[in-house]
């Protein structure tokens, strides 16, 4: 079940915040959505997948909303934040067919691709959604709940004005672990060099979590970010840090 506030009334969506005064209310948040013009190929999977895989934006307001109804079963959660064009998805998810997989995407032409690649794969288990992933894991996702966490190639907000959007940091990590069930696991993974630092100093200091740097999971398939990050000599850093009791 969603995670209720304020009597039973969730806050507002990422950009549906407003100042009393009626205005709209400005946020800090971790990514960008960039244009959501879809190709035919992309097209024709949003046609032939979205209305089943996709979860409408306006579908979390429901005060009775469940990830089970939209699954369709109940099954361990797996959260994957920004998935990009599904290529680990849709990979992931095929091999895991016992697990529920969330897909936390809000670029539309990603997600549309993604739903070709989950589906030319054969698998069923994935549910795309486009909402902010740190106002989902708020208000979405109960603590101690879910199994396993991937975030491969996050935005890295090279320019240091912009680091204060990165998805790892100190706030947002201690909520990552906190949605983490004990001994679940947050696998990570990043070709810029700085930011592997900071999440690495980051998610040291987070008393809920346990790990370090890691050899590559070799289940994890390369993906469209990681062939860039290597075509320009980028070291690729993967991360696995565990949620203690």
């Amino acid at each position: 079940m969603a995670e209720q506030t304020n009597g039973g009334v969730r806050p507002a969506r990422p950009h549906h915040k407003q100042t009393e005064d009626g205005r709209r209310l400005r946020e800090v948040l971790t990514y960008s959505r960039r244009g959501s013009r879809l190709s035919p190929k992309q097209q024709a999977a949003w046609d032939t997948y979205a209305e089943r895989w996709v979860i409408p934006d306006e579908a979390v307001d429901d005060s009775d909303f469940s990830w089970a109804r939209w699954f369709g079963r109940e099954a361990p959660l797996v959260v994957e934040i920004g998935g990009g064009v599904g290529e680990a998805t849709a990979a992931l998810a095929a091999a895991h067919p016992e697990v529920n997989v969330l897909a936390l995407e809000v670029w539309r032409p990603g997600v549309a691709e993604g739903l070709g690649r989950v589906g030319e794969a054969g698998a069923t288990n994935v549910r795309f959604s486009s909402v902010d992933a740190v106002w989902t894991l708020e208000h979405l996702i109960a603590a101690d709940s879910v199994s396993e966490l991937w975030t491969f190639f996050p935005d890295p907000w090279h320019k240091t004005r912009h680091h204060k959007r990165r998805l790892v940091n100190e706030e947002y990590a201690a909520l990552i672990a906190s949605r983490l069930a004990p001994g679940a696991v947050w696998r990570l993974a990043t070709d810029w060099a700085d930011y592997a630092e900071q999440m690495i100093a980051v998610l040291a200091a987070e008393p809920l979590l346990e790990g370090g740097v890691v050899e590559r999971w070799a289940e994890r398939p390369v993906t469209k970010f990681e062939r860039k990050g290597l075509a320009k000599d980028r070291v690729i850093t993967d991360l696995a840090y565990r949620r203690v009791t």
